[in-house]
């Protein structure tokens, strides 16, 4: 018969092995996708470390397709690794990496879960195209990326369904593309002055991708909420300055939601419900900033679009 001894030390693995898989499963709620496309390559980690394998995921991603954080967290690395551009971000006890990535963030920036961290750029071939690798790791232990994120039930995809898939995805990134004047109040008066793509970056001096359209406004002008919707995120980040986000919920035939950056306060807060045309914030120049503007992004369907075809 098993001595108590013995008996509290099984007791004491088992419960260690059940809160374990309790934190990966708590871990894998808040993620979002990285990218728009489908898992191509599963995570297939060699028996030995130092043996070949795969330790990471495939996500089908077109060069240009903006790349997001999985999880919130603070980049703790932005350069290349190999010739590679690489970005990691770490959250707590592990860590996310992103490549090949062209980047928008620096070390140090804290994200939310679902911003945008820059764009995917060329060379990590995979089945069909091109790629973003997605890692995550726990000290040197490489864990499987797919579970900190919903994919739909479905966790690859044969190779011969790419094709449609891509298909599917040049459909709806002309139907967002098109967008719909007026859909949108612009949020302050005033020259749309950078607009939405690449540019050279009027601090760094490196060509990055604006994921918005500068708005020229003076100090304290009021910022309007360009529709009807829910205040779901207000915050400060060295980047950004003082973010505003708010979820319009449907409009049109997507799900939209404006983005407001550098401002000098928000006078709203998150659950608030506002009105199109309500006083949200002041234009102010903090974050990454030259001068008083209103940055506006505009997400459709949780992707980046050129706002100035909403205005």
């Amino acid at each position: 018969m098993p001595s108590v001894t013995t008996l509290r030390t099984a007791l004491i693995i088992v419960l260690t092995g059940l809160l374990s898989l309790t934190a990966t499963v708590a871990e894998a709620v808040d993620g979002v996708p990285p990218v728009g496309g489908p898992v191509v390559r599963g995570f297939d980690p060699p028996a030995q470390k130092w043996l070949s394998g795969h330790r990471g995921i495939d996500l089908s991603a077109a060069p240009g397709a903006p790349v997001f954080a999985v999880l919130a967290g603070t980049v703790s690395f932005v350069g290349r690794v190999g010739g590679t551009p690489v970005v990691v971000i770490s959250h707590g006890d592990t860590r996310t990496t992103y490549e090949p990535v062209n980047a928008e963030v620096v070390v140090g920036q804290e994200l939310s879960a679902g911003e945008q961290i820059g764009s995917a750029t060329t060379g990590h071939a995979c089945p069909g195209g091109t790629c973003l690798h997605l890692g995550w790791l726990r000290g040197q232990t490489y864990l499987d990326p797919s579970t900190l994120f919903d994919t739909g039930g479905i966790r690859l995809l044969p190779a011969d369904a790419l094709a449609t898939v891509r298909q599917l995805a040049a459909d709806r990134a002309a139907q967002l593309s098109s967008g719909s004047p007026g859909l949108l109040l612009q949020p302050v008066g005033g020259r749309i002055g950078s607009g939405f793509g690449m540019r050279m970056h009027p601090i760094f001096h490196v060509w990055r991708m604006h994921s918005g359209v500068d708005i020229g406004s003076g100090c304290r002008t009021p910022i309007r909420a360009a529709a009807d919707g829910v205040v779901v995120g207000v915050s400060y980040d060295s980047a950004s300055g003082h973010r505003l986000t708010i979820n319009h919920g449907r409009l049109g035939d997507a799900d939209l939601s404006t983005i407001y950056l550098h401002a000098r306060s928000y006078s709203v807060h998150i659950g608030q419900h506002v009105k199109r045309g309500q006083v949200v914030g002041q234009v102010g120049s903090t974050g990454w900033s030259t001068g008083c503007h209103l940055h506006l992004s505009v997400r459709v369907n949780g992707r980046l679009v050129d706002p100035a075809r909403y205005l």
